[in-house]
């Protein structure tokens, strides 16, 4: 296994670099928060919108509840993906992408100052090029933060739910080479592949490893826990930079 820190890859990055990190805050007026997150040419529209009401299962204990969906919009890639709801059901990538990003930001939410109420975290993927999940939760967690913010802003919330920052990388073995984010082209290609979603405070959310090939032993996978460990904090420092500006009220809807 290479540990040379210096070789780039197909598009000239080293192993530990992140792809280009650009987030547009509120690019629709309508959710109570919403982001544009692109990462390289992925690109993943999270809008958070807040319901004061939760399931009939939480009814009546205090306290609230996050969850996500997630969707490959048809222009997504380069063969169209047709939408699900025309299919009748969800297929299971979908479902096991939604409830990751679920349990991602609940991780960092109290639920109790969260109160009666559901947030529902939609993740729509404009264009796909590889880590549409942890873009999805990376920006997931943006969208959740400025709706939580703007109702603690309306004196609906007492004190802001979220106790921590909460970002995804994925992290990979390509030709020998353990790298951080991963495009399509060395996605689709990777001996390992491995999503990791962390908190700010250092903990592990989750940790979804595959050996696509040979499997793997420990030190390379302590390779990839470094790696994503690295990337997750220059995305958490991203977020800290973009909630230090409060986001602008909303307009009142007609």
């Amino acid at each position: 296994m290479s540990t040379d820190t210096e070789t780039t890859r197909g598009d000239g990055r080293a192993p530990g670099e992140l792809r280009p990190v650009t987030i547009e805050r509120d690019p629709t007026v309508m959710a109570e928060g919403s982001c544009l997150i692109s990462f390289g040419q992925t690109k993943v529209l999270c809008t958070a919108s807040v319901e004061d009401d939760v399931p009939r299962w939480m009814k009546g204990r205090g306290s609230g509840w996050v969850t996500a969906e997630y969707s490959m919009l048809p222009g997504s890639s380069p063969e169209r993906v047709g939408r699900e709801a025309a299919k009748g059901k969800q297929s299971g990538r979908t479902q096991e992408i939604q409830r990751l990003i679920g349990r991602s930001l609940r991780s960092v939410c109290d639920m109790r100052l969260l109160g009666e109420r559901q947030v529902t975290v939609d993740c729509d993927v404009l264009q796909a090029d590889g880590g549409t999940r942890t873009a999805a939760i990376t920006g997931g967690y943006l969208a959740l933060h400025d709706a939580l913010t703007r109702r603690v802003a309306a004196g609906d919330i007492a004190e802001h739910p979220l106790t921590a920052f909460c970002a995804a990388i994925s992290v990979g073995v390509v030709k020998g080479v353990p790298v951080c984010d991963l495009p399509y082209p060395e996605d689709s290609t990777a001996d390992v592949d491995m999503n990791v979603v962390m908190t700010s405070e250092g903990s592990f959310v989750e940790v979804q490893g595959t050996a696509e090939g040979a499997a793997f032993g420990r030190p390379v996978l302590d390779q990839l826990l470094d790696l994503a460990e690295q990337g997750i904090g220059q995305l958490v420092e991203r977020q800290r930079a973009y909630v230090a500006d409060a986001p602008a009220p909303r307009p009142a809807q007609r």
